[in-house]
């Protein structure tokens, strides 16, 4: 299987472009079934190169394709690179997109694009794929741009709805910032040691210099905070809910907002080189993973309050990669890729359930109307909430021990996010599942009763059973006590020389372990305290927080407000006054000088000939006066 990886972003490139080829003419069942097989197809794959790479000393395995770009020393190949990094990103990628893929085929059934969302979904993947597996940055580039454009169509699937378009082109607009970093590192790398591809860069490392190292990180975070939404490009991710939820799922789960932490990981020798950098990249986590978890609390929207979860979660993952703790923030992507798809996909079956309503103030009383929603929706909370022994006890409890090592202060704030999430996700499910039944009231703003909730289709709940036995079992992966089995030990090749190795004793690991514990189930017991009995509690909903801390008002006012005047200013008067001003002044000169000159064409020969003949005459005198 090792010399098939390129099959794995093949397939679903293959399932896109027999969906645009013959799409028009195939129902929605046979559709949805050739864009899942080529998901599921490239996970397989991805299981057979997992195991074929076990069985090899060495778990690195390039495979090239062709050259792409032969320029000088430029020489760019098509090529991929398998090894334990790669791997366990295709693995997850391709697992749970599959899952969605199949969740899709019920939750987008009757939709009038049902066969371009399957198109979309397709070119996602294989661009997410393409992004993971890249044995060169710009190929990875490539992919990059890949779920960059597909994110745009997505979250905008809905483009009649101004907030959808708006949404999509936010993300859009947002993303290209973070290009500009990806492509001043390649532009920097490049100039160093005149290569792209990462293993060379990797070997020519120490030919950058502090400043060089430092200014190539910075410019990866930039790169990392536009895709996985970051401080002070995160406030894309949240309006991406427009789009339909399982889009919601993909993006938060599977595909794009982890390919900025990947992104940091695969770079992890060159980060080392620049400790300051990782400084600025734990506070912009631990900063992001903080203000979107408080955000989180005052949202009524059921998919919003789960955007905002990712936003903090993924800050998690950065804190982790700035305290040198790649395996810990890879243990956390994993096991959060599986949680968040589940919460998202639970999410939609309630709002499937529930005619389309999101607002989880209107919801409450579902738990013996949509029991398989509901013990899904139980197992995703728990894991993303920590409470032992879920995923997020051990994922989020291994980051914030490697934080506690490095910056004691972003562990406290760490450990304050910590007790917000399990805080926000309770008051999440007890407002949806709990209390009494509020979609058969008038809503607050005269809205009709909603009518009586239904347990979704078999395509929508089988990917929740599948996606719960997943969020249980994943945290096994990184257990402590098998290091010959766990994340840590297979990882180890990637990160030997730049990950950190701790020495503190059993009974402080115990001590943080017992206090992630108690902030955990602190939460949940606060949120049951508060939002059991009622559903309104203005002085916990500020509106500081509703509004994402005044973000997109404090960019309008910085950036959109300036550009727009400067944009006023270009039109009125260096367009309109000064550029079309010379153009028409030279257009006006030849116009007034044509019309005189025009004056002498009158087109009488005699009038011609008179001229003619005073101008001799005139000549001849002028002769005269000279000899004389």
């Amino acid at each position: 299987m090792l010399h098939q990886i390129y099959l794995m972003p093949l397939l679903p490139l293959v399932g896109f472009l027999i969906l645009v080829a013959f799409g028009r003419r195939m129902s929605e069942r046979t559709a949805g079934i050739i864009g899942t097989t080529a998901v599921a197809g490239a996970f397989v794959v991805a299981a057979g190169s997992f195991f074929a790479l076990l069985g090899q000393s060495n778990r690195e395995v390039t495979q090239s394709l062709f050259t792409w770009i032969p320029v000088g020393s430029l020489q760019v190949k098509v090529s991929f690179l398998l090894d334990p990094l790669s791997v366990t990103m295709v693995l997850f990628v391709t697992f749970i997109s599959a899952l969605i893929h199949l969740y899709s085929m019920g939750y987008m059934r009757g939709e009038r694009d049902f066969t371009k969302f399957f198109i979309y979904l397709n070119l996602f993947v294989a661009s997410m794929l393409v992004l993971v597996l890249a044995n060169n940055l710009l190929l990875t580039f490539v992919g990059w741009e890949g779920v960059g454009v597909c994110s745009y169509w997505l979250v905008s699937f809905y483009f009649d709805k101004d907030a959808a378009a708006s949404a999509g082109k936010k993300a859009f607009i947002y993303n290209r910032v973070g290009d500009v970093g990806l492509l001043l590192a390649m532009f920097l790398i490049f100039s160093n040691v005149g290569t792209l591809d990462y293993l060379s860069i990797f070997s020519h490392a120490s030919a950058f210099s502090s400043l060089t190292a430092t200014l190539i990180v910075l410019a990866l975070l930039l790169a990392a905070s536009g895709k996985s939404a970051q401080i002070p490009l995160f406030n894309w991710l949240p309006d991406a809910m427009e789009g339909p939820t399982p889009v919601s799922a993909l993006i938060h789960a599977a595909t794009m907002v982890t390919a900025g932490v990947y992104l940091l990981c695969r770079m992890n020798p060159v980060l080392h080189l620049a400790p300051n950098a990782e400084i600025v990249i734990a506070t912009i986590g631990a900063t992001t993973a903080f203000v979107a978890a408080t955000v989180a609390t005052a949202q009524d929207d059921i998919k919003k309050v789960l955007a905002f979860s990712t936003v903090s979660q993924i800050g998690f993952m950065v804190m982790a990669v700035g305290a040198n703790a790649y395996v810990a923030a890879v243990f956390l992507m994993v096991c959060h890729a599986f949680y968040k798809a589940l919460l998202f996909l639970s999410a939609g079956s309630v709002i499937h359930g529930l005619h389309h309503e999101q607002n989880i103030k209107r919801m409450g009383a579902l738990r013996k109307l949509m029991p398989w929603t509901f013990g899904a929706f139980l197992i995703g909370w728990l894991s993303i909430a920590g409470v032992p022994p879920f995923a997020s006890f051990w994922s989020k409890g291994d980051v914030l021990d490697n934080v506690y090592r490095h910056y004691p202060a972003l562990w406290v704030l760490g450990l304050v996010t910590a007790l917000l999430t399990a805080y926000y996700m309770s008051r999440l499910f007890y407002l949806t599942f709990t209390g009494k039944a509020r979609f058969s009231e008038e809503g607050p703003n005269g809205e009709h009763p909603i009518a009586t909730p239904h347990e979704s289709p078999w395509t929508m709940r089988l990917p929740l059973v599948v996606l719960a036995i997943g969020s249980l079992a994943i945290s096994v992966i990184d257990f402590p006590w098998a290091h010959d089995l766990s994340l840590a030990h297979f990882l180890e090749p990637v990160f030997r020389t730049t990950i950190y190795e701790p020495h503190e004793s059993v009974g402080l690991l115990y001590l943080l372990g017992g206090i992630d514990a108690v902030v955990a189930l602190a939460g949940v017991v606060i949120a049951w305290i508060i939002w059991s009995k009622k559903t309104e509690r203005p002085n916990l909903e500020r509106s500081f927080f509703r509004n994402v801390w005044y973000w997109d008002n404090f960019y309008d006012l910085l950036i959109g407000r300036p550009l727009t005047r400067f944009s006023q200013f270009c039109l009125n008067v260096v367009d309109l006054k000064i550029l079309d001003g010379a153009v028409n002044g030279v257009a006006s000169l030849a116009t007034r000088s044509a019309k005189g000159i025009r004056k002498v064409q009158t087109g009488q020969v005699r009038q011609y000939a008179l001229v003619l003949v005073a101008g001799i005459a005139a000549l001849l005198l002028y002769l005269l006066i000279r000899v004389h």
